[in-house]
């Protein structure tokens, strides 16, 4: 895990890369760095923790404030792409993104960014990996009126 003055030093980071790429977390209104910090969601936000096997590689993980939590797609992706899309700011190679088991998309999350974090040293391109992988939609009830708005 990333403690003390080098996890306070990335963190700080994270919040200025994070308002150059507009990662903002919609419902809170406000830069998705700042979740760590809300004490009305004390376990939401990012963890740090240097690969075990790749010093190089960074391990963050994010817990969304509740299992259900819509943004989760698009506020990993856009941390992956402000983390990567600025390696020079940061002392690794790739920051590994993920989300954390408990959301109720995670799989389909974490499959996709797997596919931009593997795409990422083939094409150098953090925008277009991994842009159109698609979430599943969430099913339906068999009566529901095809028609309605929600």
């Amino acid at each position: 895990m990333l403690t003390g003055q080098r996890h306070g030093t990335f963190h700080q980071l994270t919040a200025e890369l994070f308002e150059e790429r507009g990662v903002y977390d919609m419902t809170f209104g406000y830069n998705l760095a700042k979740l760590n910090r809300d004490t009305r969601h004390p376990n939401a936000g990012y963890r740090y923790a240097v690969d075990a096997e790749e010093s190089t590689v960074l391990r963050a993980e994010f817990s969304p404030t509740t299992e259900l939590c819509p943004q989760t797609d698009t506020l990993t992706k856009g941390s992956f792409r402000a983390w990567n899309g600025n390696p020079e700011r940061h002392e690794f190679d790739i920051v590994r993104v993920r989300v954390a088991e408990s959301h109720q998309q995670s799989e389909a999350v974490n499959e996709a960014l797997a596919e931009m974090e593997a795409q990422h040293p083939e094409t150098g391109e953090i925008d277009a990996a991994g842009s159109d992988a698609a979430i599943p939609e969430p099913t339906t009830d068999g009566d529901a009126d095809p028609d309605a708005p929600f």
